[in-house]
């Protein structure tokens, strides 16, 4: 078969990260969609349990939200907001420096992986998705906007605020404003005017699938930046893809994963596409910094986007 040819000249690629499911066509093991979604969850209820900590019991080991979060003595600084800061401040401020290594690491490694299994902004999302009707959950939604505005976002929102002098990511941050929100909640009693920024970013979800997270998230698009060469990739191993498309239905960055595209900048690594694709011809993998394994990886990556081409011709 001319495919076999192909693939056995094919470098050696990543090594996959065992997912222990039955790789036949038609099954589809669900792994880590159940696991991203406990993640969500968990991740959210850090942010929803602290206030009452901090209030009620006066435990403060566990400060702030997804902006600016103390665990202790630790602190991790949202990059976009420490960037805002260095641009207002003109000045360099070492315990904020040393809060962005961490999340900085984090999307270096392993790509947008706040977004896809952190931000309470896709937890909200997680949830609308599973109550709408199983009709409406096709690949983007009925609401899509290209994936290129989230650069022009990024610039945007970083104009503004050396235009202001003020950091406005930090007073409209979406998952900052969750934890705002409960925090005055439970302090307070009430909720801030802000707050229904959260309604207009969550609302295009009962007709699209991560409307904002896609195409209009300044941090989104700061830490898909930081991860490009990211460590943690879905590859595609092209002899077992059957170009069903289930992949690109299960994707909600409306990206298609048969084509190569989780390789892609904007891929946010939630695993949705290798969880719904029977052949197990998608996987996770670490792109290692030997040649061979990164050749290995965007030969799967220009294999797909030659076949394609070609089914266009014809």
């Amino acid at each position: 078969m001319p495919m076999q040819s192909e693939t056995a000249a094919r470098p050696a690629g990543p090594r996959p990260v065992q997912s222990g499911r039955a790789g036949g066509a038609g099954t589809t093991a669900g792994r880590y969609g159940p696991w991203r979604l406990l993640t969500l969850f968990l991740a959210f209820l850090v942010i929803l349990v602290n206030p009452f900590l901090n209030y009620f019991f006066g435990i403060n080991w566990l400060q702030g939200w997804y902006q600016s979060l103390g665990v202790g003595h630790l602190w991790f600084v949202s990059p976009l907001e420490g960037l805002e800061s260095l641009l207002v401040t003109r000045s360099l401020y070492l315990p904020s420096l040393i809060g962005m290594a961490i999340p900085l690491l984090l999307a270096f490694l392993l790509g947008r992986v706040f977004c896809s299994w952190i931000c309470p902004i896709s937890f909200f999302a997680e949830i609308i998705e599973r109550c709408r009707l199983p009709g409406s959950r096709r690949r983007g939604g009925r609401v899509r906007f290209g994936h290129h505005l989230i650069w022009f976002a990024l610039v945007a929102e970083l104009l503004l605020t050396m235009i202001l002098g003020a950091p406005v990511f930090v007073v409209l941050s979406p998952p900052g404003l969750v934890g705002r929100e409960i925090m005055m909640a439970v302090f307070s009693r009430r909720f801030a005017l802000e707050g229904l920024f959260l309604v207009a970013v969550l609302a295009p979800e009962l007709a699209g699938r991560r409307v904002f997270c896609r195409s209009f998230c300044p941090l989104g698009g700061l830490l898909a930046l930081v991860g490009a060469r990211r460590r943690m990739v879905v590859t595609l191993a092209p002899e077992r893809c059957i170009e069903c498309e289930r992949c690109s239905q299960a994707c909600p960055m409306a990206l298609r994963p048969a084509r190569g595209e989780t390789l892609s900048v904007y891929c946010w690594n939630c695993g949705a596409c290798v969880d719904a694709c029977g052949p197990a011809a998608l996987a996770f993998a670490w792109d290692g910094a030997d040649p061979g394994s990164r050749a290995g990886v965007r030969f799967a990556y220009h294999f797909a986007q030659g076949r394609n081409e070609h089914a266009q011709e014809k």
